[in-house]
């Protein structure tokens, strides 16, 4: 049972980024900041072969000096139609070249290549929204990769909700937690 719980939690993570409506796609992500958790939304936009989940920030935004001192980080997931919550811990990675890197720059099309070509790092007070500034011969993305260290599943149902949890250093084995 435990195996398939694993496999099912991977699966729901998975569908995330495949399927644009699919509530996973907007997990929270936190981070530590002066010994103080910070959280926010992220587009979760890939997984690897190895389970690593991807996500895109602006190399000059918050998180990423965040990372840099403290790269522990958790992902938390909420499927409010399955009651299914998903919590991933890990170390971050933050790639800024290489050829993963333009791999998946190229995927970012359009006008969403505006949210990494603003002149002013992201959190830079401004006056007025209309007045966001572009350079557009320089861009400023940074692809996030949360390497899982520890996986947990939540499902609520009746008449015994299910809590697991799964440990890369325990190769994936999973166990039981009292809900």
């Amino acid at each position: 049972m435990l195996n398939q719980i694993l496999e099912d939690l991977k699966n729901e993570v998975k569908s995330g980024y495949l399927k644009k409506k699919h509530p996973f796609r907007y997990p929270s992500l936190a981070s530590i900041e002066d010994n103080s958790p910070t959280q926010r939304t992220v587009v979760l936009r890939d997984t690897s072969d190895d389970f690593e989940l991807i996500m895109y920030t602006d190399e000059r935004s918050d998180k990423i000096s965040q990372f840099e001192n403290n790269p522990n980080s958790s992902l938390l997931f909420y499927n409010h139609k399955k009651l299914l919550q998903v919590k991933i811990e890990g170390k971050m990675k933050m790639i800024k070249s290489g050829e993963e890197y333009k791999k998946y720059w190229s995927k970012v099309q359009g006008k969403s290549q505006k949210d990494f070509i603003t002149q002013k790092p992201p959190g830079t007070p401004i006056e007025n929204p209309d007045e966001i500034e572009y350079k557009e011969d320089e861009h400023h993305f940074c692809l996030l990769k949360l390497v899982p260290e520890r996986m947990e599943s939540l499902q609520l149902k009746r008449p015994n909700h299910i809590r697991a949890v799964f440990e890369k250093s325990n190769d994936w084995e999973g166990q039981f937690l009292n809900p």
